[in-house]
């Protein structure tokens, strides 16, 4: 399926009659479901257009905040180890809603990142937060390359 993003270059990998893509972040071949194919291309958007550092990504991690258990699909961290950006991946036939929204700030009140970026590979929603204030950013920040 075409999504609204840069073309990339992926490495699949057939087992079984089953497609599998190569994750650069976690470094081995994951199942192909519609998700995976959004996730997929937002890592490499941000790699390859945001400028973002493989080795700040976390991919499907789950981490405890204040007994809140979240499981976020991306997170870029900055060389301190503070979140920069969380990134939540919707298949493309799921809309951005307003629930998506309150789900990705349950992870903004746990990780505190500068950006959230909303996404089902059709349509991209970005937001800010500066001095606990929410900003909508048409393109998201401009790159990544001084977190």
């Amino acid at each position: 399926m075409e999504l609204n993003f840069p073309t990339y270059d992926f490495k699949f990998r057939t087992e079984q009659q089953k497609k599998f893509i190569f994750d650069v972040v976690r470094k081995k071949f994951i199942p192909l479901t519609p998700e995976e194919w959004v996730r997929q291309h937002c890592i490499h958007y941000l790699r390859a257009e945001k400028k973002a550092s493989i080795g700040l990504m976390q991919v499907e991690k789950q981490q405890k905040f204040n007994n809140l258990s979240l499981r976020f699909d991306v997170a870029l961290f900055r060389q301190d180890g503070s979140v920069d950006c969380i990134i939540e991946c919707k298949r493309p036939s799921v809309p951005i809603t307003k629930e998506t929204l309150l789900q990705a700030a349950r992870y903004y009140q746990g990780l505190k990142p500068r950006f959230i970026w909303l996404t089902n590979g059709m349509e991209h929603v970005w937001f800010s937060f500066v001095n606990n204030k929410i900003s909508l950013l048409p393109d998201g920040p401009e790159d990544f390359t001084n977190t």
